[in-house]
This record gives structure tokens, sequence and C-alpha cells, in this order.
């Protein structure tokens, strides 16, 4: 009897061991995409003054457009995608540009004001702005229209060495050797 009790439970064991069990580890690491923001038709965009850097101004959640792109910041991480309404990536850094934009922007937007000047905002078809970015950057377009409708103020200057005036430059005498030093001495002593 404990024979059969000892080898039943042998039996038992092995079967138990011996059988496949299905491993299985499921491990999920996902970036979640932002929600779809539905427009009736293109949006039309206001460039932010003093850049190149476009937003959709009847928007409750910030999507900016610049070289070529479409950004939006959405839970802690920005995404980017050539389309306003798809294609959403998650992008690893914050964008360049938006370092670049003061942080009460939309404020001033609403306010009609930047930097304490009146802001005349010029809303621009989704159609030009895709088709004319590219030259408008080239020809700072935006600089050239009236300081992108803000009035009184001035444009930032452009980015250029800007040369001193030789008026301004002090002189300086050139060395001398010392033969032409020892005469000089010798002529403001009164020797000639």
């Amino acid at each position: 009897m404990k024979r059969l009790l000892s080898g039943t439970l042998l039996l038992g064991l092995a079967l138990v061991f011996s059988m496949p069990t299905p491993a299985r580890a499921d491990v999920e690491i996902g970036v979640s995409l932002p929600s779809l923001i539905v427009f009736a038709s293109p949006p039309e965009m206001v460039v932010i003054p003093e850049t190149n850097v476009y937003f959709v101004p009847d928007s409750d959640v910030d999507i900016f457009f610049t070289g070529g792109w479409w950004w939006r910041p959405w839970e802690g991480r920005w995404y980017r995608s050539r389309n306003y309404s798809s294609g959403w990536r998650a992008y690893r850094n914050v964008p360049s540009f938006y370092r670049g934009i003061p942080s009460g922007w939309r404020n001033d937007y609403r306010e009609h004001r930047w930097k304490g000047h009146p802001w005349n905002s010029q809303r621009v078809p989704h159609q030009q702005v895709q088709g004319n970015w590219r030259n408008w950057e080239k020809t700072k377009h935006w600089e050239k229209q009236n300081n992108w409708g803000v009035e009184g103020s001035q444009s930032r200057p452009q980015s250029r060495k800007i040369q001193p005036s030789r008026a301004a430059e002090p002189q300086s005498m050139p060395k001398q050797s010392g033969e032409v030093k020892a005469r000089r001495d010798h002529e403001r002593k009164g020797g000639r």
C-alpha cells in the first residue's frame, strides 16, 4: 500500500512538473497621443509678434505652426505633425521655438496688446500660411509688415555685425623701430 501511495504521488508530481506551462509577460510601455481636435475647416492662424511662429486663435489648446511642423503640448509632453488634424508623434524635448515665446502671449492676444502696445493681430488663412511660410521667413515678411501688427513697437534688430565707425576707434601708434624711436625722442627734446 505504501508503494502504491508513493508511486501515485510520484506519478502525480511528474505530471505536474512535466506539463508545459505558458509563460506570459505583459509589458506595456506607451505614450498616449493627444486627443483629436476637429476643425470644421482648416484653421486660421495668427503670427506671434517678433517670431515666425503661428498659433490657432480659436482653440482652447495651444497649437502652433512653425518651420513646416504643427506643434502642441499635451500632458507634459510635446507632439508634432506635418498636418494639423492627424499624424501627431511624441517629441523628446521642448521645441527650441517655444523658448522665444513670452509666457503671457495668450493673454496678450486676448487683450490685443503686445509688450504694452496695441496689437492688431491679423488672421491668416491656413492655405496662405501653408503656401508662403518658407518665403515669409526668408524675406522677413512679418517684420516688414507693420511690425507684426503691433503699433509703436520697434522691430528687433536683425542679427548682423555692426562695424564701429573709424572715428570711434582709438588711434594707436604703430610699433616703431629703435632708430625711428630715438629720432622722435630727440625731436621732442628740442633737437632737430
